[in-house]
């Protein structure tokens, strides 16, 4: 059986009310374990908001010149 993925268009897809949906929890890994972000105190979630996302790009082999 090989799944697919099936796009409903946006004309069919039913509005939910504010009291259908479910609230996302984020975590976010501090000092090497996982925590909700939402158990942060105010101080922490300013921090969590104003973190910059960036992508590394491949590691290069480094250039090694012999020297003797």
């Amino acid at each position: 059986m090989t799944a697919s993925l099936h796009t409903v268009p946006e004309t069919q897809v039913a509005p939910l009310s504010d009291a259908e949906r479910q609230r996302c929890e984020v975590w976010t890994r501090v000092m090497g374990y996982h925590r909700p972000v939402a158990s942060f105190n105010l101080g922490k979630q300013g921090e969590f908001a104003e973190r910059l996302h960036f992508r590394e790009g491949a590691a290069q082999a480094p250039c090694h010149t012999a020297s003797r």
